[in-house]
């Protein structure tokens, strides 16, 4: 998980998406066509748009798809399009879901896809079902502060979560790629949450994925991470998580500055520390740490995400989240006002309407994370 302004910078070499206009008519390869409502979130790459099968009414803020629309020479959108075709049609979801007696499978399903062109350009794009709110919507809206207990649940979960549009085979015939420093490649990824390695322009690898997942847990959790104020330096970043990597104690010192410190986080990062570039992580001994900091605290994984306001928190804030949560309190009441002046009773319908739009994020695959979108690869 990833649209999301801390999770979505696009490199300069990438080109957004032109925005599209509500009720433009997008037709697949099998010529089946598609219309487009209100534009619900933008990334580094593409912009995602609510859609349904095209007739003669609008697009609705119940729309059941979404359309993911990139640029045609952007690569992410293309590479995640190719997962969907082999394994997420309907048909393959339902056949997984049946033979692996689940009830759910927390993948969208593929429904169609193709080139469109407007204005001389040529874009791709992709349908697939709609999600919920992402999780870097919600924390926002939480002054960017998860509970404990959500936190730790939410690391549970996103162990088997894959950004499928950074899907890189690294392990090719049973071989796993060497490790390799690439000066072209530096500092691929969302900068804040990305790896070492990558900051290094070393391919992805499991334990690049696990340290990103520790990053996104520390930030939900605290609201801080030690590099954020200096992001337009990746230089900075990078020297910054090699010196957290270091002294893990450091890292946990500047994120949760008061005494009480969440020592299974701590740990978990610690047993990230110590996996080589190639190595298989157990995932099932990281579950038992997250597991093992529930316990501590009194809760046990019950399925139950809770994203309430924690009014308190679980731990010292940064001195900028009274800052962020009296921000958010106001520009929530600045809506509201808003929609008080809009005059007519059809103008408030329309002003109401726009608000939930925007505000109805959409999880096209529970990655690009905050990155709630990020990979790991199982």
């Amino acid at each position: 998980m990833p649209n999301k302004k801390t999770a979505g910078r696009a490199p300069s070499k990438v080109k957004l998406a032109e925005l599209f206009s509500l009720g433009e008519v997008l037709a697949d390869t099998s010529r089946k066509e598609w219309k487009l409502g209100v534009p619900v979130g933008e990334g580094g790459f593409g912009r995602l748009y609510l859609a349904d099968v095209n007739s003669s009414k609008s697009v609705g803020s119940d729309a059941p798809y979404v359309a993911k629309v990139e640029p045609s020479q952007n690569g992410p959108l293309f590479t995640e399009l190719k997962f969907y075709m082999r394994a997420a049609k309907p048909d393959e979801i339902q056949k997984w879901t049946k033979s692996h007696k689940l009830k759910y499978l927390g993948v969208p399903r593929y429904w169609g896809s193709g080139l469109h062109e407007r204005n001389g350009n040529s874009y791709r794009f992709m349908i697939m079902d709609r999600f919920d709110r992402d999780l870097q919507k919600m924390y926002e809206e939480n002054a960017k502060q998860f509970p404990h207990k959500t936190v730790l649940q939410l690391g549970l979960r996103i162990v088997y979560l894959v950004d499928y549009g950074l899907a890189y085979r690294y392990c090719p015939d049973g071989v796993h790629k060497v490790y390799k420093e690439n000066p072209k490649k530096c500092h691929d990824g969302t900068v804040e949450y990305t790896s070492i390695d990558a900051h290094k322009g070393v391919a992805p690898s499991r334990r690049g994925d696990l340290e990103i997942l520790g990053y996104c847990m520390i930030h939900w959790l605290s609201g801080h991470l030690p590099w954020e104020d200096n992001l337009k330096d990746p230089n900075f970043v990078r020297d910054s998580k090699i010196r957290c990597r270091d002294n893990i104690s450091i890292l946990m010192d500047k994120c949760f500055p008061g005494k009480n410190k969440p020592d299974e986080i701590a740990k978990y990062m610690e047993k990230v520390k110590v996996l080589s570039y190639e190595e298989k992580p157990v995932y099932q001994h990281f579950r038992e740490i997250l597991l093992q900091g529930l316990k501590a605290i009194g809760q046990k994984d019950d399925g139950l995400l809770d994203f309430g306001l924690a009014e308190n928190g679980d731990f010292q804030r940064n001195p900028m989240q009274k800052k962020r949560r009296k921000a958010a309190a106001a520009a929530s009441e600045g809506t509201e006002a808003k929609m008080e002046d809009t005059g007519s009773p059809k103008k408030k319908k329309a002003a109401i309407s726009n608000a939930i739009a925007a505000r109805t994020q959409k999880m096209t695959s529970p990655k690009k994370s905050t990155a709630t979108r990020k990979r790991v690869k199982k």
